[in-house]
Formats: C-alpha cells, structure tokens, sequence
C-alpha cells in the first residue's frame, strides 16, 4: 500500500536517468504508432501519499511541456489521477495549460494502492471513442497483479496507444511492470528523479510534440527549442 510511511530509499534521491537509458527511451518512440495532428494526450498520475513531496514539481513540469507543446500545434490533455480507497477520477479534456494546470493544482494526494489497470483500461476506452495518441503515467509504485496489467497493455498496444511510463524512485517491482506496459504499447519507460527534472520536461514536451503532430513535429520542436530538446530529437532521429 502507498501509504504515508516512508518506502525503503526515501528521502534519497534516485538515479538520474542514463544517457543509455534517454537514448532507450527515444528509440522505442521511434516504434511507436504515428501520432495524427492535433493530438489527444492522456496524462495520468498516481496520487498516493508517498508521491506527495513530488506532486508540486509534477505539476510544474507538466505545465511546462503543455506549453512547450502548444507551440508545435493544438494538444488536447485529460489528466487521469487515482489515491486513496478507490477513487479514480478522469477530468475534463482541455486545451488550455492554465485549465490543467487548475485542476491539478487542486488535487491532494492520500494514502491509497495504485489503480494503473483502471488507467489502461480508460485510456483503452478513450481511443475507442476517439484516437488517443499517446498514454503518459508517472508513478512510483505498483501493487496489483502484473498479468491483468500485462493483458489490458497489450489491449492498449493493439489500439495504437504508445504508453510512455515515467519512474520514480527505486521500487524494482514497479520498474518491471513498466517496462512491461512500455513494451507492450510500442511506448517507453525512463527514470527520473529531483535531480533530473530538466531532462524530464524535456522527454515530456518531446512526448507531447510526438503526439501533436507526430515525427516530424517532434524535430522542429527540436530545432526550435535546441539545447537538451534538440540534443534528445537528433538522438530521436537517429543522427
């Protein structure tokens, strides 16, 4: 259970994402199904009391690859979020960061398990409705049976929905299950941590380019933005 007690490592911070690890996780976007122009985007989040200290930095983060993304093309974003006894909730879609950026700054994070088998399971639903181009997740842990999460994975794979998993902290079970979902939706897992939060905006905001206008929106981004954004599309296109 995600609780208010400290996991084993907490208070720690973990290890950044490897540059093997970056240029991993851009090589499995490579795979991932083309994304249609003026994407949708589903950004979900665990909630639990042990993400607390890091749901703040989260929010920024996101606000920022939102914007970053708007300047590629429009972006529609549902934020997805679970905590406590068994409550999921899946907001509104926007297109605005300031709408998001309200509605995630107006969630509290309690103690609860993880609930990713319902985030698959809508994200699956969603792209039934209308094509979701890419499923992001940020998390920590896993407490559920691997097998379900493996089978509504492959579900979401079959639909074309990449999944892009972003880990924090050290917990091996849930890196597993990850790697897993990643693996089965042609999506991605990266690390990330504290010390890492550039490199995450910069994955994220790549994400969310991808999603808007697929490929080749992803270069441009690049370009325009240069710096670590151009370093990880060059690495993204293979150069």
């Amino acid at each position: 259970m995600a609780s208010d007690q400290r996991k084993p490592g907490a208070g720690q911070l973990s290890q950044r994402s490897s540059r093997a690890e970056v240029d991993a996780f851009l090589g499995r976007m490579k795979t991932a199904p083309a994304a249609a122009a003026g994407g949708r985007l589903i950004f979900a989040m665990d909630a639990t009391a042990s993400r607390e200290p890091s749901w703040d930095r989260a929010c920024r983060i996101q606000g920022e690859m939102f914007l970053a993304a708007g300047a590629v093309g429009r972006l529609a974003v549902q934020l997805c979020w679970y905590r406590g006894f068994d409550e999921f909730r899946a907001e509104p879609w926007v297109t605005e960061a300031r709408d998001l950026l309200a509605r995630m700054s107006s969630v509290t994070c309690r103690g609860g398990q993880t609930q990713i088998l319902r985030v698959l399971r809508h994200a699956a639903a969603e792209s039934r409705r209308e094509r979701v181009a890419a499923l992001v997740f940020v998390g920590d842990c896993m407490e559920e049976e691997i097998d379900r999460l493996c089978h509504a994975a492959g579900e979401l794979g079959v639909l074309g929905v990449p999944a892009f998993l972003f880990h924090e902290g050290h917990d091996p079970v849930a890196r597993r299950a990850f790697e897993e979902v990643a693996r089965l939706t042609r999506g991605a897992c990266c690390a990330f941590d504290a010390g890492s939060a550039d490199q995450l905006r910069d994955l994220l905001a790549a994400v969310a380019a991808f999603a808007t206008g697929g490929r080749r929106a992803l270069e441009e981004f690049g370009r325009r933005r240069g710096g670590a954004a151009l370093m990880l599309t060059h690495r993204f296109a293979g150069r």
